[in-house]
């Protein structure tokens, strides 16, 4: 869930973060979530970037030695699942994230009214992402915002996206920073401010954001 604000920053809108999981700032992570939507890695596949070129047998191979044992042992992932979805339910804010970024994923299966079996669904994941997010955790702020950026489950609505970016980038949530350096440099969802996006770019560059240093970089290159 990502894309371009014009040619002058770099990947401005990231991705969907999950339970607990890091920002990514290294070369190696920065290529990762650089693939598109349609690129999402559900439990049991391995990405194609990292199959691309390789036989069946080759595949099959690579599988066996990244993913965890017991991908197949579909009574342990119930387990699991049952037992994030009654922390999220008991108000667990890193449960409701996670289940949201299941239920985006595909990771957990939801049907729709008539019955049918929907890949993704993000209007849940939209739910669970709200409730995380009005207890304060910054990663369901973050995804939340991605998700009114994008209109993802929720009507498009680009300042309710900045308001939620905020509260995440005050905590120090570093990719919340770089978008709201981003929505600033571009005047979407707030009024347009080059200072302001600077301000914000320098904290999430200042954490080691590769992006927000290029967008830094790029702005002092078009003021030459």
């Amino acid at each position: 869930m990502r894309f371009l604000y014009g040619l002058l920053l770099v990947a401005a809108i990231n991705f969907i973060v999950g339970c607990g999981e890091s920002p990514k700032n290294s070369k190696q992570e920065t290529d990762q979530s650089s693939m598109p939507l349609s690129e999402v890695t559900k439990l049991g596949e391995i990405p194609s970037f990292m199959s691309e070129g390789l036989s069946d047998e080759e595949k099959t191979e690579l599988k066996k030695q990244i993913l965890p044992h017991d991908i197949d042992d579909v009574s342990v992932a119930e387990e699991k699942f049952r037992a994030l979805t009654e922390k999220a339910k008991a108000g667990d804010p890193v449960a409701q994230n996670h289940l949201g970024v299941m239920y985006y994923t595909g990771e957990a299966v939801s049907k729709s009214p008539s019955g049918q079996i929907m890949n993704n669904d993000p209007e849940l994941a939209a739910g669970w992402f709200f409730r995380s997010a009005e207890q304060g955790y910054a990663d369901a702020q973050f995804n939340l915002g991605l998700m009114y950026v994008n209109g993802e489950g929720v009507s498009q609505d680009l300042m309710h996206a900045v308001e939620l970016f905020r509260k995440a980038a005050e905590q120090g949530h570093v990719d919340a920073q770089n978008n709201l350096g981003a929505m600033y440099f571009i005047g979407e969802g707030v009024e347009r401010n080059v200072n302001k996006a600077i301000e914000w770019f320098e904290k999430a560059a200042a954490q080691g954001n590769e992006e927000a240093q290029a967008n830094l970089e790029a702005i002092k290159a078009s003021q030459k």
